[in-house]
């Protein structure tokens, strides 16, 4: 769910997008201007959002989005078409990279097993015992991450390559004079 799950600044955010990240919105912020009632049927239109084929059909979803709530919701939908530019932003990398950039907030899940840990032993023991736990269960947690797809397109992506709905552009087309 990248963004729309919970409130890390992800890669739709980053400094190659031209955003800062300072107005991301997250999938709570706009379930949370809505009624209990109508929450169900919103979590399906994020879904349809952020589960595009590509940008131009992710963009018709926030239209559908935006015609079904704007009268009644004005703030939910506020939430979303202002920050389309960011949500969308992913399209710009490489399709398959977007199963990473969707999935829910990495760095919670690097987290999770230290997090456990010290809750499980009522804290991490003294000042010098943390950092060297935190390393070691890190370390032992990173044998079960999954390896990102399509590794050898990381370089272009940090190079500034161009992507267009997934692919990589070889070539600017010049207009004509």
């Amino acid at each position: 769910m990248g963004r729309w799950g919970s409130g890390r600044r992800c890669a739709r955010c980053s400094p190659r997008v031209g955003n800062s990240g300072a107005g991301c919105t997250k999938a709570a912020n706009v379930l949370d201007a809505l009624p209990k009632s109508a929450q169900p049927a919103a979590k399906n239109a994020l879904a349809d959002i952020y589960n595009a084929q590509d940008k131009e059909h992710a963009g018709a979803a926030v239209r559908a989005f935006a015609k079904q709530y704007a009268a009644k919701l004005p703030k939910a939908v506020a939430k979303v078409v202002d920050d389309q530019g960011v949500l969308l932003a992913f399209y710009g990398y490489p399709a398959e990279h977007w199963i990473h950039l969707r999935t829910t907030n990495p760095i919670e899940s690097t987290f999770v097993t230290v997090r456990l840990r010290t809750k499980v032993t009522r804290g991490a023991g003294s000042r010098a015992a943390a950092p060297a736990m935190t390393f070691k269960l890190i370390e032992s947690a990173q044998q079960r991450w999954r390896a990102v797809n399509a590794p050898h397109l990381v370089a272009l992506v940090r190079a500034g390559a161009r992507f267009d709905k997934g692919v990589l552009v070889e070539r600017e087309q010049v207009a004509a004079a």
